[in-house]
Order: structure tokens, then C-alpha cells, then sequence
């Protein structure tokens, strides 16, 4: 199993290429699903999670080509023809690797009528349970069966608009329901939906595939659901996630990173919380310099659903505020089990007690390199984090977390000046 090795205490410095994001890219690749004829992605990373949902399109019967990208960016291309489906049923093997599965089950009844999809794995992080999914589904006429660790729906005689508000925003509920809308019969209204850029990314990519789609951005989506969709070429968004933990990354080196292709209108949350840290932020030509000098200060974060602090740079803030001239507080509202991280960052120094939902951070002077082991994505990067900074060396175990989310990792850190290795012990 292969583990990374970091020499810590160098400052960063020079540029760091952001690749399309992993969660926006989950969320359009189901979309080929939705058409007999040919969707192609740009700008894709090249991730785990990415290649395993290519595998499991391809077992619905979905051919997939990819190739370099040919539009000047750094990602990859795919191009994926679903004309005609070979089956309808998302098997666990490859469903249990990766909760983003549950992606293809709105696709997959909407244009076929039916679908059979193995209840989702993933990160350890916290419940996360798919009722919300379901629920707007049957709002949209599916019926639904939960047996053997299948979620089955079917919709002989195709979906109908109807009316859906989400009791708490979800991503992934609102998501799957706007997939399932652009083809259903009359109108859909879905209210509390969820606003990540992610959901602006895919409902900007299902317009370009021919769907109408009303309050782009908002909580209140109107969908006029049209009996087929057509083909289109589609660029995924940077990675406002790989950016933003970049962007920690310069903070807790000291040091100063231009993230080139960064958006600011996708992370303002997340910079105006490091300037409180006395990070220095601005929008250059082509992306976002992040800076610092000296001591950060201590700050109070609370994740919530976007355009509050997302709860995916909980864990990489948190490595950054270890290091702050006084105490922090992090409270958790998203994910009940997301600080995993915690125990070993102690490990390497770090002064953090849990009470619940909150983490007190007490800065410390330093950390010192340790053995650590990754217990989710993000929780990787904390620890990648910490040992940038770290005197000494640390070695982060269980990294198949970071490749599921972080393009050429070690590539891109080596490039800034970071004393960084990926070993395999075999």
C-alpha cells in the first residue's frame, strides 16, 4: 500500500495548476445517461472516483472514450455514447467504492423507466442516508422498493413534473431530482434546493444538452421536462475544494501560491475566512494569489451549506489553524463523524479538543513529522497539510483517499518546493 512522505518546513512558492472538479465531475458524467446521443466532458481530472464511475457507465451498457484534452486545459477528455443501455442495474461492487453511484439512479428511471441501484459506500464521515433522493423521485411519480441492499424505481409510463421542497438542502437529493426532471413529463418545482456551484455547473451543462431550467443558482428550481435531450460538449469547473486546500497550503508554509484557474466568485466564503486569518487573497490574471507572513491569526468557523463554509475544508482549516497565534473554534453542522483527523494530527502536535459538533484548536508553536493514517479524503489533505509545515518527516498512510480527490498530488507540491514522495510498500 502505497504512502506518502513529507520533509517538512520548506515555504511554497510558484503556481499550482487547478484541475476540474471531482464533485462537479461526478454529477455531469450520469448526465450521458439522459441522451442517445454523445456527451463529451472537458478539463476532467484523472481520479479514482472518476475512473470508477466510467466503469460503472460502461457496465450500463454507456461506451466511454478518453483522451488528452485538445482545449488548452490540463484535465482529460471524455466522451461518452449512451444510445442504447445495456442494463439498468448499478451492481454493489462498484457502487460500494463510491456514494456518488447514487448519481445514476434519477438518470437511469427517467430515461429508461426503471432502475436498480445497490445502496452507496464511501467515506466513513458521518450518515448520510439517500431518503431525501427517494422522496423527490416519488414526488416526480416513481415508485420506489428498498430490498436486499437495492434501491429499485420504476416509472413504466415515465416520470411527471410535481413539486418537491427539501426539508434540510442536500446536494446529492437535488442533484438526482434535477437529472430525473429535465425528462419527466409537465413541470417540476423543486424548493430548499441546494446552490453549490456544482448544481450550477450541472444545470448549465444539462441547458447545453437542451433542458429548461428556471432560478439557475437559487433554491428554487423550475424544470420544463422535454420528452429527449440532445448531445453537447460540456467544460467541468475547477475544483473549488483542491483550490481552497492549495490555498491552506500557502498559509501554513508561509509562503505564496498563485492557483491558476481558480474562480473567486466560487470560494468567497472560504478566502473571506482566511483573511481573517491574516491571509493576504487577490484575484490575478488567470486565478488567485494566496499569501502569508508571519503567525496566523485564530479564527471561529462553522460549515454549512453553500454559500456558508463548506464542510469539505473543515478538515485542511483546521491543519492551518493548528498552527494560529491563539484559539479556534470549528463546529461541524454537516457530518456528525468528521473529525476523524483529530487523533492524528494530536499525534503531531497539534492541541485540539472535540466536545460534539465542536473542535477547540489551541495554536501551538509547532508540530513535529509522525506516522499518521488517512481516514477520509479530506482528512487526508489535513494531514498533508500539517506535515508540510511539520519539523521533521511524517509519513501519511492509506492514501487511495487523497487519489480520489486530488489530481498529481505530490506532482503539483514538488513543483512549489515541498520535499514530498509517494512510496508503495510494494
Amino acid at each position: 500500500m502505497d504512502r506518502i512522505i513529507i520533509r517538512g518546513g520548506r515555504t511554497l512558492k510558484g503556481q499550482v495548476p487547478i484541475s476540474g472538479a471531482k464533485n462537479a465531475a461526478l454529477t455531469l458524467l450520469p448526465c450521458a445517461l439522459l441522451t442517445d446521443e454523445k456527451l463529451t466532458l472537458t478539463n476532467l481530472p484523472r481520479l479514482a472516483d472518476v475512473d470508477s464511475f466510467g466503469h460503472l457507465l460502461n457496465e450500463l451498457g454507456v461506451s466511454t472514450k478518453v483522451q488528452r484534452g485538445t482545449d488548452g486545459s490540463i484535465g482529460r477528455e471524455m466522451t461518452m455514447d449512451a444510445k442504447s443501455l445495456a442494463s439498468t442495474v448499478a451492481p454493489y461492487d462498484i457502487v460500494r467504492k463510491m456514494r456518488a453511484s447514487i448519481l445514476v439512479l434519477g438518470p437511469l428511471v427517467a430515461r429508461a423507466g426503471e432502475a436498480k441501484v445497490s445502496l452507496p459506500g464511501g467515506c466513513a464521515i458521518g450518515n448520510r442516508p439517500i431518503d431525501l433522493h427517494l422522496k423527490a423521485l416519488e414526488a416526480l411519480g416513481a415508485q420506489i422498493e428498498l430490498a436486499a441492499g437495492y434501491v429499485k424505481a420504476t416509472a413504466p409510463g415515465g416520470l411527471t413534473g410535481g413539486r418537491y421542497s427539501f426539508p434540510v438542502v442536500s446536494v446529492g437529493a437535488t442533484e438526482n431530482a434535477l437529472m430525473a426532471a429535465v425528462l419527466a413529463k409537465g413541470e417540476t418545482v423543486l424548493d430548499n434546493a441546494a446552490r453549490e456551484p456544482e448544481i450550477v455547473d450541472l444545470a448549465n451543462c444539462l441547458v447545453a444538452m437542451g433542458a429548461e431550467i428556471d432560478g439557475i443558482g437559487t433554491d428554487r428550481l423550475v424544470i420544463r421536462g422535454k420528452p429527449r435531450l440532445n448531445g453537447a460538449r460540456y467544460q467541468v469547473m475547477p475544483d473549488r475544494i483542491e483550490a481552497g486546500s492549495y490555498a491552506c497550503a500557502a498559509a501554513i508554509t508561509g509562503g505564496e501560491l498563485d492557483l491558476m484557474g481558480a474562480r473567486m466568485g466560487d470560494m468567497a466564503t472560504i478566502f473571506d475566512a482566511m483573511r481573517v486569518t491574516g491571509v493576504d487573497v487577490t484575484e490575478i490574471e488567470g486565478g488567485i494569489r494566496v499569501s502569508a507572513n508571519g503567525r496566523l491569526k485564530p479564527s471561529n468557523v462553522s460549515t454549512a451549506p453553500f454559500p456558508a463554509f463548506p464542510t469539505d475544508m473543515q478538515a485542511q482549516f483546521m491543519s492551518m489553524l493548528a498552527l494560529a497565534d491563539g484559539t479556534s473554534v470549528l463546529t461541524e453542522t454537516i457530518f456528525e463523524n468528521r473529525y476523524m483527523h483529530v487523533p492524528e494530527l494530536a499525534r503531531m502536535g497539534a492541541d485540539i479538543q472535540v466536545h460534539g459538533r465542536t473542535a477547540i484548536v489551541k495554536g501551538v508553536d509547532g508540530l513535529v513529522g509522525a506516522d499518521v493514517m488517512a481516514t477520509d479524503l479530506r482528512a487526508s489533505m489535513s494531514l498533508v497539510l500539517a506535515g508540510l509545515a511539520a519539523k521533521g518527516e511524517t509519513a501519511v498512510h492509506r492514501v487511495y483517499h487523497l487519489d480520489r480527490g486530488y489530481e498529481r498530488l505530490e506532482e503539483k507540491l514538488s513543483a512549489v518546493g515541498a520535499d514530498i514522495e509517494r512510496l508503495s510498500d510494494g
